[in-house]
């Protein structure tokens, strides 16, 4: 690298301290790239950013407080350009997608840490985007389908905790009949066997978490 270019200056944030002494570990060797700050939550991540304006951030998404798509949304409106990729162990379209809306870039899985991290920051930092294979094969198999409505979303997530329709309906104020509408259309929609295999589903694309 010649000496009168600025190296990249990345921010970490990630709730586990392994994953962010990874990280700085990689960047260490890189005479290009410079870690000028970590934040544990989204919280801090807003902070952080605030104060250190770093050309990349790399942002976990399950994370204490304030997860990381708040922390994008925020990022992204008070800074429009913000380039954030975000770190996930999840290779779930639904996820990916609520991510790339929130305004991230890229879209690194964990588990390709090691292997694609340092390219995926050059990449980003030059303006284009990155979508680990995996999450782009997923987004491309249901990109035809209906998605589910926040309310049939509500319903699932409940479905998830174990509630019966009784339970549901008493929860959300409605009656029976309508969650058991809106059961079949999760149904439907999700190409789903019956309520487990529409869990199982949901919890694989990342629309619900346990």
């Amino acid at each position: 690298m010649s000496r009168d270019v600025s190296p990249i200056r990345v921010l970490a944030v990630d709730d586990h301290q392994l994953i962010r002494a990874g990280i700085a570990t990689l960047l260490l060797t890189e005479s290009d790239i410079e870690l000028v700050g970590e934040a544990t939550n989204g919280g801090e991540a807003i902070a952080k950013f605030r104060e250190c304006r770093p050309d990349v951030t790399l942002m976990d998404l399950q994370m204490p407080e304030t997860d990381g798509f708040d922390a994008i949304i925020a990022i992204r409106n008070e800074f429009p350009e913000a380039r954030i990729i975000v770190l996930t162990t999840y290779t779930g379209d639904a996820q990916a997608i609520r991510a790339i809306k929130a305004g991230a870039q890229a879209y690194l899985l964990k588990s390709l840490l090691y292997k694609e991290l340092i390219q995926t920051i050059r990449t980003v930092h030059a303006g284009r985007r990155a979508i680990a294979p995996a999450i782009a094969a997923q987004i491309a198999e249901h990109s035809g389908e209906e998605s589910l409505t926040p309310k049939e979303t509500e319903v699932l997530r409940l479905i998830a905790a174990g509630n019966a329709n009784k339970q549901i309906a008493a929860q959300l104020s409605i009656t029976e009949e309508t969650v058991k509408s809106r059961v079949k259309n999760i149904l439907s929609k999700l190409g789903a066997n019956d309520r487990t295999h529409a869990v199982a589903i949901a919890i694989k694309r990342g629309i619900v978490e346990l």
